[in-house]
């Protein structure tokens, strides 16, 4: 799915989501790969030499594997079920280097020190203190590699202070790029302000998110595509664009 110009129409947060699922920003064009018939299950996007693996992990998260193929070197993106992240970059053959943690919560961090104790010298990214086997700490606009990809991190605190979303790149290829954004924004919505403001989280989207490459694709931490289409829909019950979509995303998830 694509980041698309709709994302930047938005101009409240107090319609975010209602806007969001009117200018196309629902599971037909943002967040992950909704054409697969079933998100619970384990899912390879390719994108050139660029894999992103989707993990669905606990009741609702997703974590996601990056393998860049030039390199056979991969990160992992919210590691919470340390295991289940072993048993695939055994699968496909590579050598996990790199953790990128969007924020502190368990159902995003937990996994971290479980998973450096059974695969030691990993290099564990993220924003804020409170993360569990940190030992890079990144701010705005922040980079790193892994293997030959290009790592941007991008500060958009809101849903906690030290959120970071992962924009990530392949130089010199057509392939789009792709960010990762934890729980700063879904298919159709955006994640709850625990500990930041309406006037963060409309910067975290429309000028820092709303900014990136109109093609990005774009990976969200939760599967909150129903709800958030149903809040939609009870916001503007004759939406009938709205209504497609909340009636496709039950199709297939």
């Amino acid at each position: 799915m694509v980041l698309g110009r709709g994302l930047l129409g938005c101009r409240t947060l107090a319609v975010l989501r209602t806007s969001c699922a009117r200018r196309g920003l629902g599971p037909a064009l943002l967040g992950i790969f909704l054409h697969h018939a079933d998100l619970r299950k384990s899912l390879t996007v390719e994108q050139g030499t660029m894999k992103v693996e989707l993990l669905p992990a606990l009741t609702d998260n997703y974590m996601y594997l990056i393998i860049d193929d030039d390199t056979k070197e991969a990160a992992i993106v919210d590691p919470v079920q340390p295991q289940k992240v072993l048993e695939m970059v055994r699968k496909h053959g590579v050598k996990l280097t790199t953790v990128l943690t969007t924020h502190h919560h368990w159902d995003h961090a937990g996994g971290n020190e479980k998973l450096v104790k059974l695969e030691p010298g990993l290099k564990v990214y993220g924003g804020d203190d409170r993360i569990g086997a940190l030992t890079h700490k990144v701010t705005h606009l922040s980079t790193l590699q892994v293997g030959s990809l290009n790592v941007k991190c991008l500060s958009t605190p809101c849903h906690t202070s030290g959120h970071i979303c992962y924009f990530v790149s392949k130089p010199n290829s057509p392939e789009p790029p792709v960010v990762f954004t934890g729980d700063t924004l879904f298919v159709a919505g955006c994640g709850k302000f625990y500990e930041g403001t309406a006037d963060e989280m409309y910067k975290a989207l429309l000028e820092v998110l709303g900014r990136l490459p109109p093609d990005t694709r774009v990976y969200c931490g939760h599967e909150y595509t129903i709800n958030n289409l149903k809040f939609a829909c009870h916001v503007e019950p004759s939406n009938a664009a709205i209504q497609e979509k909340l009636a496709w995303a039950k199709a297939f998830l």
